[in-house]
C-alpha cells in the first residue's frame, strides 16, 4: 500500500483516480489545484504525487519545481499525469523535477505499473 496524492484542477478527474488507486488496496486522497494540493502535500506526506500539468493559476511543472525546493516535506514521487504527451511537455516535466510522464488516457496496467516501479525503486531494484 502506498500514500497517494492526485493534485488535478478537475475535481471529477482527480475523485475517479483516486477511488481507483483505492480500489487497489492504496491510501489516495484527492486535492483540486495548485495551492490546495501544495497544503495537503504537507499534511498528508505521500511516497507519490500524481501532478496534473494544466492548472490555471500555477501550471504543473511551477508545482513540481516547489516541491522539489522545499527541503522541509518528504520528497514523493513525482508523476506527471496529463493529457500533455509532446516531446517538449516531456521534457519540460524532467527539468521541473518530475520522475515520470503519463497520459491521463494511459491504461489500468500502465496505472499500476508506475505504481509498481517505485516500489521496486524503494527496495533498491533497478
Amino acid at each position: 500500500m502506498k500514500k497517494i496524492l492526485i493534485i488535478d484542477d478537475n475535481r471529477d478527474a482527480a475523485d475517479m483516480l483516486a477511488s481507483i488507486l483505492e480500489l487497489k488496496g492504496h491510501l489516495a486522497l484527492a486535492s483540486y489545484g495548485p495551492a490546495h494540493g501544495l497544503l495537503t502535500l504537507k499534511e498528508f506526506a505521500p511516497e507519490i504525487v500524481f501532478l496534473d500539468i494544466g492548472m490555471p493559476e500555477m501550471n504543473g511543472y511551477q508545482v513540481a519545481a516547489k516541491i522539489r525546493l522545499d527541503l522541509d516535506i518528504q520528497q514523493p514521487y513525482l508523476i506527471a499525469f496529463t493529457a500533455w504527451d509532446d516531446a517538449s511537455s516531456v521534457a519540460q516535466a524532467k527539468r521541473a523535477g518530475f520522475d515520470r510522464h503519463m497520459t491521463k488516457t494511459s491504461t489500468f496496467e500502465v496505472l499500476m505499473s508506475a505504481i509498481d516501479d517505485v516500489t521496486e525503486t524503494a527496495q533498491g531494484h533497478p
